[in-house]
């Protein structure tokens, strides 16, 4: 009894000096993140996908008809669904790509909620609403992004400054872009693809608040080393953070890890 309380007091403790720095959303260097978009755009339709991801027809195809990086709509789908075909978050957004029911689904033509659940007409349908969103903002990925979050008439064509939660959600998706294009390493690319699988992950912690979860990994990750932790929103909101791992051998290291740490 005495130990267990030992390891909830270290947990506890550790948890408090990763996110007592973090009491406010820290800004987010727009210009930064803007630029990085940018880099992104002028090769992205020549970008691979490091991983094999699941319904990776579903986004070929759609990345295809409608003139869109198949990473970019991987960057998407995994910060919104993480690939979860039938997620529903509590605004009543749907499937892989999450269309809103039924203002966004009805706008891009779905008119039965069996069609927004369809992977690839879910996929097709985001693709086009990106699509929509890119020429609306002339290419601008950054307010491409950020409209598709909190709707076109909430963000400008041009000048303004964009809403904070806006902000978070493009740097969010530049998060998941990073991964979808390098994978669990850097040194892993050039290798033969993997198949991504979401259901290799071990849940660590639960946030209300994504800068928390941010900082809860930023401070955690250095003594992981190969080991890659991450953090997702959920779709009935809050952030989890979890360990990726590929095998029960990464599994069982992580774990250890997060024993000493007081997370066991």
């Amino acid at each position: 009894m005495m130990r267990h309380s030992l390891i909830v007091i270290l947990g506890v403790g550790l948890l408090w000096s990763m996110t007592a720095a973090a009491k406010t959303d820290p800004s987010i260097d727009g210009q930064a993140l803007d630029a990085r978009w940018q880099t992104y755009a002028k090769s992205a339709l020549e970008t691979q996908p490091a991983l094999e991801f699941p319904f990776a027809e579903c986004f070929s195809r759609a990345a295809t008809a409608h003139g869109l990086p198949e990473t970019l709509l991987l960057a998407v789908a995994r910060g919104e669904s993480d690939f979860k075909p039938k997620a529903r978050s509590k605004a009543n957004a749907y499937g892989l790509m999450q269309i809103l029911w039924p203002g966004t689904a009805k706008h891009l033509g779905l008119e039965q909620l069996s069609e927004v659940l369809d992977p690839c007409t879910n996929v097709d349908a985001g693709a086009r609403y990106l699509k929509e969103l890119q020429q609306r903002y002339h290419g601008d990925l950054n307010r491409t992004l950020a409209a598709y979050n909190y709707g076109p008439a909430r963000i400008p064509v041009s000048g303004g400054r964009l809403p904070e939660g806006a902000v978070w959600y493009s740097a969010y998706i530049m998060r998941h872009l990073d991964f979808v294009l390098n994978g669990r390493s850097k040194a892993g690319r050039g290798a033969p693809r993997q198949r991504y699988s979401g259901n290799d992950r071990l849940f660590i912690i639960h946030f209300s608040r994504p800068y928390r979860a941010a900082a809860f990994v930023d401070r955690l990750q250095p003594g992981f080393g190969e080991l890659r932790l991450d953090w997702f929103r959920r779709t009935d909101g809050g952030f989890d953070v979890v360990m990726l791992y590929a095998n029960e051998a990464e599994r069982s290291r992580g774990q250890a890890l997060l024993g000493k740490m007081g997370f066991g």
